[in-house]
């Protein structure tokens, strides 16, 4: 999505599941303008949050026109793969095969893989990319690809806009992306991240931002703050320069942790960190 917006709107990490939010990304083009909708990842939930991922999800399928199916060109072909494909099976959206990773592979197989999602699903097209070689003409193949899959329609979204993604969400992933990118195991799974306050200075052009960390375990909190509080030190840090930039002014924040036990099992306070589509 980043890499397609020629902006960052979307978190990114290693970790698992780091998608939480279906949220619209908007990007206009000549006479064109595509609204990409960014889903959670399909997955085997374990608790009420990845339901309600799920459910995310799977609701996105309802209103689309096309359908991007991303397969890692360098795996191979399984029953996760099998999976999702079933899921998307009787969508009426049109649906673009995009191999994925085409730098870790050979040709082979890249046919391979085409081959295995094609022998599963009648798809209306498929295209390479790559998000570490020519990554930004990759990227725009691909919407030119896009575009010539999408039916006319009228222009839904102002042009100046990028993303539906309301601030406080904004700036709560931008926090939450830097906790992921530095701590390991069940921590990042863990975490929810709350904006508690948000505040403008306009004589001093600075936006004041109070922000709540809830955690599952007393341990995982010792481990978001780190020793003498240089861990949540270094979080904040790096997520200023993100905040700094998609605000547009100088950044006080300030970060908290609180403990919340098991609160990915609520339902309640899964809608409280504005997951799922009963936020």
């Amino acid at each position: 999505i980043n890499a397609l917006m020629g902006s960052k709107v979307a978190i990114t990490s290693n970790t698992p599941q780091t998608t939480r939010h279906r949220f619209r990304a908007v990007k206009n083009l000549p006479g064109c303008q595509m609204v990409l909708v960014d889903t959670p990842g399909i997955h085997k939930p374990h608790d009420a949050l990845g339901e309600e991922l799920n459910r995310s999800a799977s609701k996105a399928l309802e209103d689309v026109d096309v359908i991007a199916y991303c397969l890692d060109a360098a795996a191979p072909f399984g029953s996760g793969d099998e999976y999702i494909l079933d899921t998307i099976r009787f969508s009426p959206a049109k649906k673009l095969l995009v191999l994925t990773k085409v730098d870790l592979a050979v040709s082979e197989q890249c046919q391979q893989q085409q081959q295995a999602a094609d022998s599963y699903l009648a798809f209306d097209g498929c295209i390479a990319t790559s998000a570490m070689q020519h990554a930004a003409e990759y990227a725009r193949l691909l919407c030119q690809r896009l575009s010539e899959l999408l039916p006319e329609g009228p222009c839904w979204f102002p042009t100046d806009m990028t993303t539906d993604q309301p601030l406080e969400v904004l700036i709560a992933e931008f926090i939450r992306e830097k906790i992921l990118r530095s701590t390991f195991d069940e921590v990042p799974h863990a975490v929810g991240v709350q904006v508690d306050e948000l505040q403008y200075d306009s004589a001093k052009r600075l936006h004041r931002l109070y922000a709540i960390i809830y955690v599952e375990r007393e341990s995982q909190k010792g481990i978001i703050i780190g020793k003498g509080g240089e861990h949540i030190k270094q979080i904040g840090t790096q997520a200023r320069v993100d905040l700094e930039h998609l605000l547009g002014t100088r950044v006080f924040l300030d970060l908290r942790v609180k403990v919340r036990k098991d609160w990915r099992k609520d339902a309640n306070q899964i809608r409280r960190f504005g997951y799922g589509e009963g936020a």
